[in-house]
């Protein structure tokens, strides 16, 4: 259990630090946004160009890469159906799906998966797969619906090549799949700028909470309610029923899977919601209340299935 631990420590510190920084305004009013921002634009892009770059590309067809995106699906799907019939809107829809069923397979799964699972590679397939395929897809249809849905078609069908994040996700899958390796005076830099990242997003999350209402009790109420049960039981469930009853998955096998599925949503879906302005305080609650709730969630899978 210690992995779990350690985990959601560190990402408690460094949210709490945020907070702080929020509460006395140390930053001035503008300081979440421009954290928010240069995580989107400059420090994401460019983790994610250094992490896929050397990624191993063989893991994106095996039966784990199968179950996180049939997983990702049935959760996603659920709250798509529910956002469609109770008119929530494109945006919010999109930002709740992803809250539903994007896991933080970075910043907390890495660790989780060193010390729970004893690979910290296992991740790879989730991380891949959410970066590879469904933030580009996400992102687009948030571009497609507003400022970015503007313009001429070619302009529109461009879309995923003017956004930062899947520039970036796909510049490093290109640069892996051929086999190059970036020159140093290249690669160092972009691994200093990478490394601002997870601690930007985690402080200018931080920042975005004090004088926030409690979680789960505002508009956003059934939005947030739903999105946090599906990430926190449904899609572990999911995932379980999957790699269990169709391909046949026992012992460590299983447990990582489930695991993996059962990682809270990532806190860069906040960063995408306000670099989109849409659906904000859906976002940061999700992300808190499915953060708190993968704790007992992550415990009871590791003895069930460990």
């Amino acid at each position: 259990m210690r992995g779990v631990l350690t985990g959601f420590a560190v990402i408690a510190v460094v949210i709490g630090v945020g907070w702080a920084l929020g509460r006395r305004g140390s930053l001035g009013e503008q300081g979440g946004e421009v954290l928010t921002r240069l995580a989107f634009e400059v420090a994401t892009p460019a983790l994610l160009f250094t992490t896929l770059a050397r990624a191993d590309l063989t893991v994106v067809f095996s039966g784990r890469l199968l179950v996180t995106a049939l997983s990702t699906a049935a959760a996603a799907g659920v709250f798509v159906v529910v956002g469609v019939v109770r008119r929530w809107g494109v945006g919010r829809t999109t930002i709740g799906a992803l809250c539903s069923s994007y896991v933080n397979s970075g910043n907390l799964g890495i660790p989780i998966a060193a010390y729970v699972l004893g690979d910290a590679s296992l991740v790879a397939p989730v991380l891949l797969f959410q970066q590879i395929v469904v933030t580009p897809v996400a992102l687009t249809v948030l571009d497609l619906t507003g400022a970015g849905g503007k313009g001429p078609l070619w302009r529109r069908l461009l879309t995923p090549l003017r956004n930062p994040v899947a520039v970036g996700a796909l510049g490093g899958v290109l640069v892996s799949a051929s086999g190059w390796t970036v020159p140093g005076p290249v690669r160092e830099p972009l691994t200093l700028i990478a490394g601002m990242s997870v601690p930007a997003v985690l402080l200018a999350f931080g920042i975005a909470l004090p004088g926030s209402a409690a979680p789960g009790r505002g508009r956003d109420r059934h939005p947030v309610l739903l999105s946090v049960a599906l990430k926190s039981v449904g899609q572990p469930l999911a995932a379980w029923a999957l790699a269990s009853g169709v391909f046949g998955l026992r012992g460590a096998s299983l447990l990582d899977v489930v695991v993996t599925s059962a990682l809270p949503a990532a806190q860069n879906l906040f960063t995408y919601a306000g670099r989109y302005g849409t659906a904000e305080t859906l976002a940061r609650e999700s992300i808190l209340l499915s953060t708190l709730l993968s704790v007992p969630v992550l415990v009871a899978i590791a003895a069930l299935l460990g």
